[in-house]
């Protein structure tokens, strides 16, 4: 895996497969979760990223060690700082 960014794969026997950019295209809009390096998470809307990784959340909550410790707006975080994207199941696609 380069750039911290899990593929996922198409169905079985489908015969498609998908990469990693059309993974993050796919799941603009849907609500996140970011971890970052320093093992902190960030829980919210995925507004855009950028191909350095860089990414404006919206309805943002942050959480360390599991706690909710606060709530923004909108954020934003530096690719560098990011260790993996993952999608919830926790709302419907905007």
């Amino acid at each position: 895996m380069s750039g911290g960014v899990a593929a996922a794969s198409g169905e079985k026997g489908s015969g498609t497969t998908k990469t990693p950019a059309d993974f993050l295209k796919s799941i603009r809009g849907r609500t996140v979760v970011v971890k970052l390096n320093s093992g902190v998470d960030y829980r919210g809307i995925l507004a855009c990223l950028d191909g350095y990784m860089n990414i404006a959340m919206e309805q943002t909550e942050e959480y360390v060690n599991g706690q909710l410790k606060n709530k923004y707006g909108d954020a934003f975080i530096r690719g560098n700082n990011v260790l993996y994207i993952s999608t919830t199941n926790d709302g419907p696609k905007l």
